[in-house]
Parts: structure tokens; sequence; C-alpha cells
């Protein structure tokens, strides 16, 4: 996953640092595993703006991502890798035994024509999905489930892992890319390895019209405004603002919105890092 920088030629192509997308095999989707994607441009159902900020960019389809992996009777061939453009990591296009074509999150290593299986007594190798009791412990995994069968909602993002630290009783331990360390069900599934494009964080816009491609909208900080625009506006001079805090005034940088009383506080055995 290289990062590819520009001749300064421009004041955009100065600062530009994108991926050089050399691991992609394919540049058109899979047209039967595509999906129309509405905007909202941050518009509830009755046409307000709920959210700022929000609006144009370029037209997208989705990409209908296989997050349960539970055909479990049959092996899938990795037919090609390709960019998504809804979601930071690479995907991958699998087709099944019976002919059957699924789109995955592409771990890293995963390579065209490679044998991919899920389920119970499948081997703990890159790209496999089975349950984390059959995971050997150490193990980095991705895609992980909260609640057996619920499909995988945990480490989907560009290079993030957990580290299956430990198995009690019939909870696995896992240390989350946030530095969470919690307790999931051992039925749960995961896939092993860790996801692809992990040098997206590296990557560099360069210019402020990337950000109006991916649909966001300018921004305005609050101690730019007036006292009666938002809580840190307003003062003589460069004012600070004071404390941070949103529009509405809820304080940030700090303040702890979890409930205490979540019935999941049981499952979580360190907190994450500030």
């Amino acid at each position: 996953m290289a990062i590819k920088k520009y001749k300064p030629t421009t004041p955009g192509q100065r600062n530009k640092a994108i991926s050089a997308f050399t691991e992609l095999t394919a540049k058109k989707p899979h047209k039967s595993l595509l999906e129309p994607l509405h905007k909202s441009g941050g518009r509830n159902n009755t046409g307000r703006m709920t959210m700022r900020n929000i609006g144009g960019g370029h037209k997208r389809m989705y990409r209908i991502i296989d997050f349960l992996r539970d055909k479990d009777e049959c092996t899938a061939t990795v037919r090609t890798i390709e960019y998504d453009p809804n979601r930071s990591a690479r995907i991958a296009l699998v087709q099944y035994e019976d002919g059957e074509y699924r789109y995955i999150i592409a771990p890293e290593g995963l390579k065209v024509g490679q044998v991919i299986a899920s389920g119970s007594g499948v081997a703990p190798e890159i790209g496999n999905t089975l349950p984390l009791s059959e995971i050997p412990v150490g193990t980095l995994v991705h895609n992980i489930e909260l609640r057996p069968g619920q499909g995988a909602a945990m480490a989907r993002s560009a290079g993030t892992f957990a580290h299956l630290a430990a198995r009690e009783g019939k909870h696995a331990v896992l240390r989350l890319p946030s530095g969470e360390t919690r307790m999931v069900l051992v039925s749960c599934r995961a896939t092993v390895g860790t996801v692809s494009n992990s040098d997206h964080n590296l990557e560099s816009s360069g210019k402020a019209g990337r950000s109006r491609n991916l649909g966001r909208r300018p921004r305005t900080r609050g101690v730019a405004m007036n006292p009666h625009d938002h809580p840190m506006g307003g003062g003589e001079g460069r004012a600070s603002g004071g404390h941070p805090r949103s529009r509405k005034g809820l304080p940030s940088k700090g303040y702890k919105t979890r409930n205490p009383k979540a019935t999941s506080n049981k499952f979580i055995i360190e907190r994450r890092k500030k």
C-alpha cells in the first residue's frame, strides 16, 4: 500500500499525498452487487437541516458488503481487489464454488486467486472467518461480531485490527484499536488478519476541493462567531473561546457522554486511552 506524492506544480499539488492504488486489480465494480446511494445533505425526513456542513460530493453507488460471512458450506476464490468510495479499506470480490459473488472487506496480504473459507473447523489463516473459540490466542483479527449472528461490527476501517489477548470461560478478551480491552462471547465470529490500506492515515488531500468531492462543506470555527451564534464566540481580539463546547453548549474534550448505567459496561475490562 504505497503513498504517492506529487511535484509542487500547483498549490493544490504541493501537499497532496494519496494512495498509489497499486494493489487494485479491477476498475469497474460487479454490477449485481451495487445499490443506489441516497444523499440527505444533512436534512431529516421533514427537510430540516439537522447536520451542518454536509452537502454536494461526487455521486456514488453502494457496494453490498458481506459482513456476516455465513456461507460455511463452500469455499470462495478471490477474483479482484477493488476500491470502495464508501469506506477507507479496500474490498475484495470473491466467487463461491456454487457461482455466487460477494464483496468482503479485504485484509492485508489477500491476493487474487487465493481461496478463503468461513465457519467452524476452518484453518485460522488470513481472510478466513471463524468463531473466536477456534482462533489461537495472540492472533490479530478484524471484522469482529459483538453478538453471535449480528455481522461484523468492530475493526472494519483501513489498517485496524484487534488483538485476541485471552479466553476466559465463554468470553474472549480483545484489545481493540481504541485501546479498550473488552470481553466478547467466544461464539462470535472474527476474520483473521488486519484490514487493508494501512497507509490511509498518511494521506493528505492537499486542497479544499477534495473535501467538497467527499461531500464536506466548509466549517466555521466557533471562536470566529459572534456570542449569540456560539458559546465560544465573541471577545476582544483573538480570544481562545474559553472552555471547549459545542454550539448547543455541551462540553467537549474530556466530557464523558457514555451512560454509566449501560449494560455493556460489565464487558469492558479497561476503558479506551484518552
